[in-house]
């Protein structure tokens, strides 16, 4: 029987009704929150990789961009464990959904651009015409650097989704050549399931990186604004 490669990316219902908010939820779920002064070594890396993430993103921003610091990383961990736990057989990944990823690019992006305006108003409406820019191309030039401001949300959400759906869709495709390959010859087979299991570790580093890619730019984006 033909599967259609994207039946993985539609999302589950149950009773005709979509699940895909309570799948958004269950990511948080799975962090353990520290109860008691004396916590375990789960909490303690947990607590360190925060630190150490939030040190390296924050640290070239002024007191008004580090107040975004709980946001930025409570994105950094959403998206993270979203895109684990979508890399498990069976699973769903909303990560793949660009409409889900515009529902996070354009609120924060908004939110960067109308800090922007208010707090350095010169300074934002400055980056429309760089200074010394010839008479005849002021028009024109606008016209791009308004494109450009605009399509960096896009930029945003495009960029997260083309790369776990093009991931998730490559494991796929090799694990079905694997389970073919098996009755015709083991030794390519067995040739195709190395490279699946290659390609499974990497997807797994991909999915770090996309959300710190992703919460990155974002930092980058809250910085020219404030």
């Amino acid at each position: 029987m033909n599967e259609n490669l994207f039946t993985s990316f539609i999302t589950p219902t149950m009773l005709g009704l979509p699940l895909a908010a309570m799948i958004i939820m269950f990511p948080s779920m799975l962090f353990p929150a520290p109860t008691r002064l004396i916590t375990n070594r789960l909490i303690s890396i947990q607590q360190w990789l925060i630190q150490l993430v939030s040190k390296q993103m924050m640290n070239i921003h002024n007191h008004k961009g580090q107040t975004w610091t709980l946001m930025l990383m409570s994105l950094i961990l959403f998206i993270g464990s979203t895109n684990l736990l979508g890399l498990l057989p069976h699973s769903f990944t909303p990560t793949t959904q660009l409409s889900m990823n515009l529902g996070m690019a354009i609120p924060l992006w908004a939110g960067t651009v109308i800090m922007g305006f208010r707090n350095k108003t010169k300074i934002s409406l400055a980056h429309f015409l760089p200074q010394g820019t010839p008479t005849p191309l002021i028009p024109m030039l606008v016209i791009i650097e308004t494109i450009s401001l605009f399509i960096q949300p896009m930029a945003l959400a495009v960029r997260l989704t083309a790369n776990i759906t093009a991931g998730h869709l490559l494991m796929h495709l090799i694990g079905g050549a694997t389970l073919a390959l098996m009755n015709i010859s083991m030794a390519t087979a067995l040739v195709t399931f190395i490279i699946l299991v290659l390609l499974t570790a990497l997807e797994f580093a991909v999915a770090m990186i996309q959300a710190y890619v992703f919460t990155l730019l974002v930092s980058l984006y809250l910085h020219d604004n404030t």
